[in-house]
């Protein structure tokens, strides 16, 4: 159905999602808009882009639902495991120095990732001191993140990531079996704050020691993955470190003098010091 609307009709739905619901997605990359604005017409059985749009303006259910398709709830525990082997040995000795380090998961999606990385910190003995802020901008994500349930299928292939990843125990040690789900116990999620954040719009969520964004940049154009890096790199403290998705890179970006590679295949980053401030900040860890 791609050939059925221009890239004008296109933007003028993006714009009035925005006008009308505050949700931006203006500046995500075309092709990805264009694939799951196919899945849309197909799903919700519109003619075309100006259909849709009369419907989703009408109707904040229906919007509610183009908003599943529209923000990729895709994700995995553990996935990409040499990522989560490399922030074990590399990140978290440093990130130990610091009293009560923070993490930023931007676009944390249902929360696999951000119950991942509080099983690497309960495995090293720093969750109780740490917190973890998971955002996302789908409502609906956020709620089951926060329920910490999952399907008892996804099991076998996330103990899998979980053991590559370097996994000191079993998966299956972190969570009860409840028919065919497991809920992940309360001490993990506990230490995670789920919340509402838009990297179109929002400013700087907090002041951080690491952010994982992974796999969420791919979606965006050249102007919206700038904003969202500049995000990054306000919130990190001084020598903070960034990881991104395999796909993803700082190559090209605004942001790429900024932050110097510790982990180049894993996409791990650590944010370089400013002029000026090395021989302030010789106290600081790193």
């Amino acid at each position: 159905m791609s050939d059925q609307y221009t890239d004008a009709q296109l933007a003028e739905l993006m714009e009035a999602i925005y006008q009308r619901y505050s949700y931006d997605f203006r500046d995500y990359a075309p092709s990805s808009q264009r694939r799951r604005l196919s899945h849309a017409l197909e799903r919700f059985h519109c003619a075309d882009v100006a259909a849709l749009q009369q419907r989703v303006l009408d109707d904040p259910d229906l919007f509610e639902q183009l908003l599943q398709i529209l923000t990729v709830p895709v994700t995995q525990m553990f996935r990409d495991p040499s990522f989560f082997l490399a922030l074990r040995q590399q990140v978290l000795p440093v990130l130990k120095t610091y009293p009560s380090p923070r993490i930023w998961v931007a676009g944390c999606c249902t929360g696999e990732e951000a119950l991942s990385l509080a099983i690497l910190l309960k495995e090293e003995d720093m969750l109780a001191r740490c917190t973890i802020d998971a955002t996302d901008i789908n409502p609906q994500a956020l709620q089951k993140a926060a329920r910490g349930v999952y399907g008892l299928h996804r099991m076998d292939a996330y103990g899998a990531n979980y053991r590559a990843a370097g996994g000191q125990a079993q998966l299956s040690d972190y969570y009860t079996v409840e028919h065919e789900t497991v809920r992940f116990d309360a001490d993990l999620l506990e230490r995670i704050n789920f919340a509402d954040h838009s990297l179109a719009t929002d400013s700087v969520f907090a002041e951080t020691q690491l952010v994982c964004c992974r796999n969420v940049l791919i979606y965006f154009n050249k102007e919206l993955q700038d904003r969202a890096l500049g995000l990054f790199h306000d919130s990190l403290s001084h020598r903070g470190f960034l990881g991104l998705g395999g796909k993803e890179s700082l190559n090209f970006s605004s942001y790429a003098e900024r932050y110097e590679p510790i982990a180049g295949q894993e996409k791990l980053y650590r944010k370089r010091a400013m002029l000026g401030q090395r021989a302030s900040n010789k106290g600081l860890p790193g």
